[in-house]
C-alpha cells in the first residue's frame, strides 16, 4: 500500500510562497505606479495642474487593482490547501474495501464442512424502484441465481449472495457477474452495479485525486458514485467488507 506522488503533501508550504511572490509583485506595482505619478505631477502644465478629482481616481484605481491582486492571492491558497486535505483524507482509504462501478464477483472455495464466504455488493438506483431483479450468471452466460430484491429507494442498496445456485447448491469457485433490472411501475429505472474492491493507493493529478484500487481500476475521490461518509463505514482488511447500511431483504426465486 503506497501513496503515489508524495510531492503533492510537501506542496502544504506552496501557499506561503505564492502569497511572498505576490506580496513582491504587489510591492513593485505600487513604486512603480507612485514613480509615475510623482513624474506626471512632475512635468504636469503649470497654467492646467492635475485636478484634485484625477488624482484621487488614479489613486483608488491603484488601490482597485492591490486589493485585486490579494484576493486572487487568498483564493490561490484556499485552492492549494483544499487539494491538500482532500490528498490526506483519501489516504485514509488505503486498506479499506470501497464500492465502485463493476459487476464482478468472485467466490472462492469454502472450507471442507463450511458454507461459501457471503459476497456483498450494492445497487444504486436514480429513483425508487418497486421491483428489482438480480441474476448471477457463470463465464458462459448461464442464470444459476435469480435474486428477487423486490423494492429499493433510490441512492445505494447493499445487497448480498450465499455464494449458492437457485438449487442452494454452493457454486464452483470463479468470477461471476451480475445483472440487474429495476422498474416502477412500469417503467424502466437505470441502475448501476457496484463492487466492493480494496483501495491499493492514491494519486493526484491535473483532474483531482484518484483512488487507485486493487482490481486495477481507478475512480476520482469527487467523482465516485457513493458517499465518502458511506465508505469510512466498511470494515478494514481483505476478508470482505460489511456495509453498515441495512441490506436490502432479497427473496430466491425457485425455478419452475
Amino acid at each position: 500500500m503506497a501513496l503515489s506522488d508524495t510531492s503533492s503533501i510537501s506542496g502544504l508550504n506552496a501557499p506561503t510562497a505564492a502569497n511572498s511572490n505576490n506580496n513582491v509583485s504587489s510591492a513593485d506595482s505600487e513604486q512603480r505606479f507612485l514613480k509615475l505619478l510623482v513624474t506626471q505631477l512632475n512635468n504636469q502644465d503649470p497654467l492646467n495642474p492635475m485636478q484634485n478629482a484625477e488624482l484621487t481616481s488614479q489613486l483608488a484605481q491603484m488601490s482597485t487593482v492591490s486589493g485585486i491582486e490579494k484576493l486572487n492571492a487568498t483564493l490561490s491558497g484556499l485552492v492549494n490547501q483544499t487539494g491538500a486535505n482532500q490528498l490526506l483524507q483519501a489516504t485514509s482509504l488505503i486498506g479499506y474495501n470501497v464500492l465502485s462501478p463493476g459487476d464482478v464477483l468472485t467466490t472462492k472455495k469454502p472450507e471442507d464442512g463450511k458454507d461459501p464466504a457471503t459476497q456483498a455488493f450494492a445497487v444504486q438506483l436514480p429513483g425508487t424502484a418497486a421491483d428489482v431483479e438480480i441474476k448471477i450468471v457463470d463465464s458462459t452466460g448461464k442464470v444459476i441465481r435469480t435474486l428477487d430484491a423486490g423494492a429499493m429507494k433510490e441512492g445505494v442498496n447493499a445487497v448480498t449472495w450465499d455464494g449458492k445456485d437457485d438449487l442452494g447448491v454452493a457454486v464452483p469457485p470463479g468470477a461471476y457477474r451480475f445483472t440487474v433490472d429495476a422498474s416502477n411501475n412500469g417503467t424502466t429505472v437505470k441502475a448501476t452495479a457496484l463492487t466492493f474492491s480494496q483501495v491499493a493507493a492514491v494519486k493526484q493529478g491535473a483532474g483531482g485525486v484518484t483512488l487507485e484500487l486493487a482490481s486495477g481500476a481507478s475512480i476520482g475521490l469527487g467523482r465516485a458514485p457513493v458517499p465518502l461518509s458511506f465508505r469510512l463505514r466498511l470494515r478494514r482488511g481483505p476478508c470482505g467488507p460489511r456495509p453498515s447500511h441495512s441490506s436490502s431483504s432479497h427473496r430466491t426465486r425457485t425455478p419452475s
